[in-house]
Formats: structure tokens, C-alpha cells, sequence
């Protein structure tokens, strides 16, 4: 039987504060550059950009960060997120390994998003703006930010990328629910977007040129701000809601995780459950194993280089230094479309260079596989990005059963996979095939990483 470790605002109150782990990083993040300049770039030049609120939380070194109180209202309606105990799951193992699970699944979007979008939204709101661009990949930031728009009045137009928006109609249906428009990238409404489609008329897209389409977008227009839904500083930190929970839920169910599991794409999620524990061992707390899971198909973390790259195709964006495979590498296109960006969040990049966290990188079917048996024993679907997790606290359960080692292992379920059945119908189908990267253009697209002294 599943435990469902639940509570009311009564009993545990929706965190007041999100934790910023650059105040307790043993060594500072290196510096956003400029891309002409390669100097360190400073608030005027992300104005055009961002409010002013989020730069100053994008370079803040404070512990803690007060959630607005308009935020933390619009929280209520699916915050505290539950935490279970997957007791199927783990008598499926026959495993003596302990697994929870944070669940972002029972959010209005359906994920961990709108932790973020609400918050983005809210201080673009507060700036006097009106609209908003940004990108998408599988939709699930997407229709997070479009319901944001929809709660604070702003208009949110989003660049989705092509083969997610041709594989995945219903979260293009969810984000024109909510009142945005959905366009899929790369198309013919930009520069950037026009430059691609004259090389390659076909082109399935990629989350690097989405922002590009979506940045000129914004930088064009003064009425329009730019939102993102991974990578940033600030987004990290918004997600931090879902660690600051977990702590606390998981002293009231008595344990304390041995292991934590997320994962990675551009780092939102992952950042959200591991962060606050992280920050906790760097204050002298427990020492724990991070656990980052990446997709085979895209492996910034596992296979990227650490250096300075654009965060975009078209070289709009700043210089920041993390694990990525190149701007200009596009992955294949696999289900898990929110996992399918070249560069991972400095952040966690940082954390993965100091030896703080550990990266494991799988292929789609043995993700699918380890949804299907999740889904059989707790009776939630996960989303195709999701998976990942559930694979990797799946193995670290099963290292325990090999060991008969009992460990208490936490992962962020970060997702439904109700708009994804498709997915899974080709994976019963024995249609979802495993993809890999193409070494010789990863090869092409690291020769062209930006040279920084």
C-alpha cells in the first residue's frame, strides 16, 4: 500500500522563502559575459530583457528569498505538492531500498513549472509589462507561463519546438486555452527563425533556436519581456519551493534521504528537489548522493564540455559557462522534448565541477520501461522527462537489492505524462526506438564554442 504523506496549510505552511544556494557555494559561479566584450555584464544590459527584480535575484548572494505574498496565493491552489512512499514500487523491486517521491504532477499545468511562471509573471506584472516571449520544448513550461499570463493579465506568446509541436497537439491546445498563441519554431516570424528554415526547410527544432526566436522577439519590442523556464539563476531558484518542502515533509515522516534523484534538462526541476539539501550538507548537514539524469540523446552533463557558449543558436544571449555540447547542436527527436537543450544551468554545472553531484545519462526505452513499471505499481503516468528520474531511483533501488544495502532514496516526479500517450502507445507498440547523437556534428559544434581568455 502506498503511503500518501499528506498535510493541510495547517499543519505545514507553503515555504514563505525560495533558498538561494549561491550564498553558501564553496567557490563563486564564474561570471555571465558579454558576448563582444567578454566582460562580466551588468543590469543595464539584461534590461531590455528582464525585469528589474529578477537581474537583482539572478546575481543576488542572499540564503533566502521571500516568496510575494501574490505568488504564495496562487501556490495554495496545488502547494504543498504530496510526498508518498512508493511501498508497490518497491515490493515490485523486492528491493530493501526505502523510495519517496515528491509529485509536481498535480499542479493546474500538470508540473513542476509553474513554480517559476507564476513568479516570472507576477514581477513582469509588477514592471508594467504586458507581454511576454519565450520558448518551449515538449509545452510543459509553456502551458505553465500561458496560464501565469492568464492569472495576471499578460499576453504570452511561445516558440515551441517543431517536432514537440507536431508530436504533442494537446499541450499546443492547453497553452491557446490559456490565451497564448503557440508557434512552431523554427519558423518564419524572425530572423533567426527564417535563417534556419532557408538552410533547413525541414528542420525539427531544438529549445536553442526557440530562444533565439523568442529573445529577438522581446528585444524588438519595448511592450515585451523575455521569460525563461530553465537554465537562469532565478529559475533555480524559484524551484526551490519543491526542496524546501521536501525537508520538511520528510522529517515528519521520520526519514531523511540517503539519495536524491531529478532530472536534467536544463536543471529546474532537479535544482528545485536538490538544492535545499545541498545547501543544508554545505552548511555542515548530512552528506548525500545527487543523483542528475540526463537523456542518452542529449548528454550535456555527461558528455558536454565545460566552457563558455551562447544559451541560444542564434548568439543573442550572454556568455555563461556550463556543461554544454554547442550551441549549434540540435538532439534527435526523442520524446522527452524538454530535455533537449545543448547547455545545462550553470548552477548545476558548478555543482557538477566541484564534485557536489553525480550525472547518469539513459536512452528513451529503458526510461519508458521504468515509467511503465512506476505507473503499474503507483498509478501515475509520468511524462516522458519524468522517466528519467523514475530510471535512475529505479537502479539506485536495485544497487541497494544487489548490496542488501537499505537506503532511503527521494526523486522529483516532476510531471504527468497525460499528454504524452502517444509516447507510450509507440513504446507498447515497440515503436520508440533508441536515437543517438550524431558525434560528428556534437564534434562540429564544440570546434565552435566561443574562445573566452
Amino acid at each position: 500500500m502506498t503511503d500518501s504523506i499528506k498535510y493541510t496549510l495547517d499543519e505545514i505552511h507553503i515555504p514563505k522563502f525560495w533558498y538561494n544556494i549561491a550564498a553558501d557555494l564553496p567557490t563563486p559561479l564564474p561570471p555571465v559575459l558579454h558576448p563582444g566584450t567578454h566582460k562580466p555584464v551588468g543590469p543595464d544590459d539584461l534590461a531590455p530583457l528582464f525585469p528589474l527584480s529578477l537581474i537583482l535575484q539572478e546575481v543576488s548572494t542572499e540564503r533566502e528569498i521571500e516568496i510575494p505574498e501574490p505568488v504564495r496565493e496562487v501556490y495554495k491552489q496545488w502547494r504543498p505538492t504530496p510526498l508518498f512512499r512508493a511501498r508497490r514500487l518497491e515490493k515490485a523491486l523486492d528491493t530493501p531500498a526505502k523510495i519517496y517521491y515528491k509529485y509536481e504532477g498535480v499542479s493546474p499545468a500538470g508540473s513542476h513549472k509553474p513554480n517559476t511562471a507564476v513568479a516570472q509573471a507576477f514581477y513582469n506584472k509588477e514592471a508594467g509589462i504586458n507581454r511576454i516571449a519565450t520558448e518551449t520544448g515538449a509545452g510543459q513550461w509553456g502551458s505553465s507561463l500561458a496560464m501565469a499570463g492568464a492569472f495576471f493579465g499578460i499576453e504570452v506568446q511561445v516558440f515551441m519546438v517543431r517536432v514537440s509541436y507536431n508530436q504533442k497537439p494537446y499541450r499546443r491546445g492547453l497553452m491557446e486555452t490559456f490565451g497564448a498563441t503557440c508557434t512552431a519554431s523554427p519558423s518564419n516570424q524572425t530572423v533567426s527563425g527564417r535563417a534556419i528554415l532557408e538552410q533547413h526547410p525541414d528542420h525539427p527544432g531544438s529549445l536553442g533556436i526557440a530562444i533565439s526566436e523568442a529573445v529577438e522577439v522581446a528585444a524588438q519590442r519595448d511592450d515585451t519581456n523575455y521569460a525563461l523556464g530553465s537554465v537562469l539563476n532565478h529559475v533555480l531558484l524559484h524551484q526551490t519551493v519543491i526542496g524546501n518542502e521536501a525537508i520538511q515533509q520528510m522529517a515528519d515522516a521520520g526519514d531523511d534521504p540517503d539519495v536524491i534523484v531529478g532530472c536534467t534538462g536544463g536543471g529546474s526541476n532537479f535544482a528545485g528537489i536538490a538544492f535545499p539539501f545541498i545547501g543544508a550538507q554545505l552548511r555542515g548537514g548530512k552528506t548525500r548522493k545527487i543523483i542528475a539524469v540526463e537523456p542518452a540523446a542529449c548528454p550535456s552533463l555527461t558528455r558536454g564540455q565545460y566552457a563558455y557558449d551562447f544559451g541560444d543558436t542564434g548568439h543573442l544571449t550572454p556568455l555563461t559557462k556550463m556543461h554544454t555540447l554547442g550551441s549549434t547542436f540540435t538532439p534527435p527527436g526523442f520524446h522527452a522534448g524538454g530535455l533537449r537543450y545543448h547547455g545545462m544551468a550553470p548552477l548545476v554545472s558548478h555543482l557538477k565541477e566541484l564534485g557536489l553531484i553525480e550525472a547518469e545519462a539513459y536512452h528513451q526505452t529503458s526510461c519508458f520501461e521504468a515509467g511503465v513499471m512506476f505507473a503499474r505499481a503507483e498509478g501515475i503516468v509520468p511524462a516522458p522527462e519524468a522517466n528519467h528520474a523514475v530510471r535512475g531511483a529505479i537502479n539506485e533501488a536495485l544497487r541497494c537489492k544487489a548490496e542488501g544495502t537499505s537506503r532511503t532514496i527521494l526523486f522529483n516526479l516532476c510531471g504527468h505524462g497525460h499528454f504524452d500517450m502517444q509516447a507510450y502507445i509507440d513504446y507498447a507498440a515497440g515503436k520508440l526506438v533508441d536515437q543517438d547523437y550524431d558525434e560528428g556534428e556534437l564534434a562540429m559544434a564544440l570546434a565552435g564554442l566561443p574562445s573566452v581568455a
